[in-house]
């Protein structure tokens, strides 16, 4: 949230546009409801496996279990790549170029600060269990 901000308000003072202005704006606003709402789903998605699964879906709560199903299938981290699709859509909607450009502090903030730590603790947790899955799914795509 912090670096949407920051990008948003760099937008605000020092703004370039990604997309060429025109007066019909609706390519723009396909693609960038698309990219929201294909995120919003995928979390939304991914909150009902963590219910389903008996589990908090809050990274700062314990976790009872690991969720290996839905987009867990494909990514260890569907909601991480979600929240950059809903960024990307928003950074279109508004049409600035640093909004786009502070997704990259954003992903080293959640795979360092984040994904890295929750890495950790799911290996100490759960052992061997987690490492199979580990080697199985990408952390990404």
């Amino acid at each position: 949230m912090v670096c949407l901000i920051a990008g948003w308000a760099l937008d605000q003072r020092k703004g370039w546009l990604i997309l060429p202005a025109t007066p019909w704006y609706a390519p723009r606003v396909a693609l960038s409801s698309a990219l929201v709402l294909l995120g919003l789903a995928v979390i939304g998605y991914c909150a009902w496996q963590f219910k389903a699964a008996q589990t908090h879906i809050e990274p700062w709560r314990a976790t009872t279990s690991i969720v290996t199903a839905g987009p867990y299938r494909f990514s260890r981290n569907p909601i991480y790549l979600a929240m950059t699709l809903v960024i990307s859509g928003i950074g279109i909607t508004v049409d600035g170029i640093w909004v786009i450009a502070m997704l990259a502090p954003t992903l080293l903030v959640m795979h360092y600060g984040v994904i890295a730590r929750e890495e950790r603790y799911l290996e100490a947790k759960f052992g061997k269990v987690y490492l199979d899955y580990k080697r199985s799914v990408r952390r990404w795509i």
